[in-house]
């Protein structure tokens, strides 16, 4: 057997190696997002704990598409109902938290359902407050105010 064929071999068998290597490199620096599940697997009592806390919230600090990244906060974010009772109000466009405070109602956050986008929000503390969705299935107004000392949906005038 001649000299160049054994070259060509090595050769071919040396860039193999090294595409290997490159391949094997490139997975090993972006890890488990392309090759497994991210956060790892979890147990069915880590997933039944996690379903049991309550959910974090998004609130909105824009509107529209322009708005920006929207942070989330948790409970241990939002600061303590003054006056009255928080409560949280749903619909298919998404859900909202409100309370009541000495100057009226107050909007402490909301959230788009999947699909949703916020179109409007009146945060307050006003008299009435109000955030609208917009989605697929059209858009979807949640309009609040204070009775006593909890905030209560207000019918659409």
């Amino acid at each position: 057997m001649g000299r160049r064929p054994i070259l060509a071999a090595a050769g071919w068998l040396a860039t193999t190696a090294a595409a290997t290597l490159v391949g094997l490199a490139a997975v090993q620096l972006v890890g488990s997002g392309i090759t497994g599940t991210p956060g790892g697997v979890r147990d069915p009592r880590e997933v039944a704990r996690a379903l049991a806390s309550p959910a974090p919230v998004a609130t909105t600090p824009g509107t529209g598409p322009a708005a920006g990244p929207t942070p989330t906060a948790t409970a241990a974010d939002r600061p303590p109902a003054t006056s009255g009772t928080a409560r949280t109000f749903r619909t298919t466009g998404g859900t909202a938290l409100a309370e009541c405070v000495p100057d009226g109602v107050r909007l402490v956050s909301w959230s788009p359902a999947q699909g949703y986008r916020v179109k409007d929000v009146d945060r307050g503390p006003d008299d009435r407050v109000e955030v609208r969705f917009v989605g697929p299935e059209g858009e979807h107004e949640l309009r609040l105010r204070c009775r006593g000392s909890e905030p209560v949906v207000t019918p659409d005038d």
